[in-house]
């Protein structure tokens, strides 16, 4: 481009709120943030009452009592889907990594199987621990 003309005016979009996302990148994002998520709160979370639990028998029987809020069984089936979420967007970037649904349509679709089975699987298993 020479000195004369000028640069094209590009449309700039600065409203977060209307740009809409692909879903391989909510994927992506959601697999992140799931991530961070479980190292930061879940994991400590879990060895600390790990390690409450079989110090002593009251410490066990304490945490057992807890458990049994509903409340806090939503909060650990959230942290259960974060689990499987991460797990399942973990094995589709292994994929990917070895060049296998690189194209759209299978980005696409492995995006949308990754949720599905990572809500499938929360619901089956939080029912079951419920």
């Amino acid at each position: 481009m020479s000195l004369s003309t000028p640069a094209k005016k590009r449309p700039k979009n600065l409203n977060l709120a209307t740009i809409r996302l692909p879903l391989p990148a909510i994927v992506s994002i959601l697999h992140r943030f799931s991530g961070a998520a479980l190292f930061l709160f879940g994991i400590p979370f879990l060895l600390w009452v790990l390690s409450c639990s079989l110090a002593r028998q009251e410490g066990f029987d304490r945490w057992r009592d807890i458990f049994g809020n509903p409340l806090l069984k939503i909060i650990l089936i959230g942290f259960l889907w974060a689990y499987l979420h991460h797990f399942c967007a973990g094995i589709r970037y292994l994929a990917l990594d070895l060049h296998k649904g690189i194209s759209l349509s299978a980005a696409r679709a492995s995006s949308k199987l990754v949720l599905f089975a990572s809500i499938a699987l929360t619901l089956v298993l939080g029912a079951w621990l419920w």
